[in-house]
C-alpha cells in the first residue's frame, strides 16, 4: 500500500481514520465521546488546510481556503458543542 505523497492528502487520510474512529464510538455507544472526536477531526482538518501549501493540498482542497476552513470550523465547533451541551438522558 502506497501513501499519498501530498501532505494534504495525508491530512485527509488522517482525518478519515479519525471520523472513522468517532463513528466506532457512536456504535459502541459513547455517542458524546463519538461526536467530540469527528468534531475536533474537522477543527484540526481547518487547521491543516491553513498550514498546507496549496502546492501540497492534495485531496484536502475542495473549494477556495477560506471556505473550506470556514466549512470545516464551523462543522467541527457545531459538533463538538453539540457533544457538550445536550444533557444526559435517564437510562430506561
Amino acid at each position: 500500500m502506497r501513501l499519498p505523497r501530498s501532505r494534504g492528502s495525508q491530512f485527509y487520510l488522517v482525518q478519515l481514520v479519525v471520523v472513522a474512529a468517532g463513528l466506532v464510538l457512536l456504535a459502541l455507544g459513547s455517542w458524546r465521546s463519538g461526536v467530540a472526536v469527528v468534531g475536533g477531526s474537522f477543527v484540526v482538518g481547518a487547521f491543516a488546510r491553513l498550514v498546507v501549501p496549496v502546492e501540497h493540498t492534495g485531496m484536502l482542497r475542495v473549494r477556495g481556503k477560506i471556505f473550506d476552513m470556514m466549512w470545516m470550523i464551523l462543522l467541527g465547533v457545531s459538533l463538538v458543542l453539540l457533544a457538550l451541551v445536550i444533557p444526559d438522558q435517564p437510562s430506561r
